[in-house]
Order: C-alpha cells, then sequence, then structure tokens
C-alpha cells in the first residue's frame, strides 16, 4: 500500500528510476518534446521544472546544478542558450502534457510531453485570441460610439439635401433644353379603338339609309306631281 506516499516509484529501483528521469529530461530539452506514458510525464515534470527554473540565471554555481542533475554537456549548453531564452518571461508551468490515446498490448496512458514556448501554433493561436478579446468599459465604448455617430447624422443630411438640390437642377435643366413642338392644327386624328371603329361604321351605314330613303320619297313625289299634272292637262283638252 501506498499510504501517503507522494513519490511514484514507477515499480524501479532508486537509480534505474533516476537514470531515466535524467534520460527523459535531456531528450524533452533537446527535441522539445517526447512521447512517454502519463504516469512517466507526471513524475518527470517534477524533476524537469526545477532545472529550467535554475537555468534562467546563468551563473556558473546554476550550470554546474544542473550538469550534476542531467550529466550532458550538450543539454546543459541547450539549457542555458535557447531555452533560457525562451522561459525568461514565464513565472512557472514551462511543460505541457496531452494525452494521445491507450498503447496496445498493456493499455497503459499515453501523452505527447512538450515545452510551451517552443509550440508556435499554439502560440499563435493564443496571440490572436489576445488581440481579438480585448476588455473595454461600457462607459468609454458608448462615448466612442456618441462621438463617432454624433457629427455624422448633419454630414447625412447635408449630402441627402445636396443631391436633392443636384437632382432637381437637372430635371430643370433638361426641362428648359427640351424643345416645345407646336402641334398643327391639322393634325391627323388620333387611332380609334375597335369598339369606336365598330359605333362609327354603324352611324354612318345609319346616315347613308336615311339619305336613300329621302331620296326615294323626294322622287316619288315628283313622279306622282307629275302624273298630275299630265291628268290635268288631259282634263283640260277633253
Amino acid at each position: 500500500m501506498r499510504h501517503g506516499n507522494s513519490i511514484n516509484h514507477l515499480s524501479r529501483t532508486y537509480g534505474h528510476r533516476k537514470a531515466m528521469l535524467r534520460n527523459m529530461a535531456v531528450s524533452l530539452i533537446l527535441n522539445k518534446r517526447i512521447n512517454t506514458t502519463l504516469a512517466k510525464a507526471k513524475e518527470l515534470r517534477k524533476f524537469v521544472e526545477p532545472v529550467l527554473t535554475r537555468s534562467k540565471a546563468d551563473t556558473m554555481h546554476n550550470r554546474r546544478m544542473v550538469f550534476a542533475d542531467l550529466q550532458d554537456k550538450e543539454a546543459v549548453k541547450e539549457l542555458f542558450g535557447q531555452v533560457a531564452e525562451k522561459i525568461a518571461t514565464r513565472p512557472g508551468g514551462y511543460t505541457r502534457i496531452i494525452k494521445t490515446g491507450f498503447r496496445l498490448g498493456d493499455a497503459a496512458e499515453m501523452c505527447m510531453m512538450e515545452l510551451v514556448d517552443f509550440n508556435e501554433l499554439l502560440l499563435a493561436d493564443s496571440a490572436s485570441r489576445k488581440a481579438k478579446t480585448t476588455r473595454r468599459s461600457r462607459s468609454s465604448s458608448k462615448k466612442a460610439v456618441s462621438s463617432v455617430t454624433a457629427p455624422a447624422a448633419p454630414l447625412m443630411g447635408q449630402a441627402s439635401v445636396e443631391e436633392e438640390t443636384a437632382a432637381v437642377l437637372v430635371s430643370e435643366a433638361s426641362v428648359e433644353e427640351a424643345p416645345v413642338d407646336a402641334a398643327p392644327m391639322d393634325a391627323a386624328p388620333m387611332d380609334e379603338s375597335p369598339m369606336e371603329a365598330s359605333v362609327a361604321a354603324e352611324e354612318s351605314s345609319l346616315e347613308v339609309n336615311t339619305d336613300d330613303a329621302v331620296a326615294e320619297s323626294t322622287s316619288s313625289e315628283i313622279s306622282e306631281s307629275e302624273e298630275g299634272k299630265a291628268a290635268d292637262e288631259d282634263r283640260k283638252e277633253a
């Protein structure tokens, strides 16, 4: 039972466990990212983060203490050079653990452990989010909006008035320039609709019929008067 034991021995002896954490720390510093089990990554975080904090102050004493932990000259050089510049402004939390699933065979939980300041994609995303989500007080934003929108109203009104006056001037100019053609007195009549044309044809036919009836009646009266005159002359001769 491990009651109260805060250290995970990882089923290894003291020497084996220390050598394993040292090799993993060197690989993390040189490669900036490693894949391991979740239990090993959690123990490696406890081992490597104090080493990274000590590398922020480049002194001979710190270099000797870090070399005593890592036992690798190339890792010490990389740590006090490129890595120290990146983590100079970060107050702890230099590593990130990302779970990647389970290992085939023993189903051990796997993860990827990396140095936070060397993931350029996540740094770019966080910078863009910070740039977009800026907090401002409501009063200042309202003042800014009112100051921006207040003078815009008269400007819009002036622009609309100027556009209306320009349209009126253009219409007046077009009316003045348009020639006024006097319609002739004997202009041709407008085209009549089909209904009006049929009514006019019926009226003309009625007029023609009335004229024929009047002509027939006058001719019959003339013939009767001539016959009466001839009968009167015959009576006189007799």
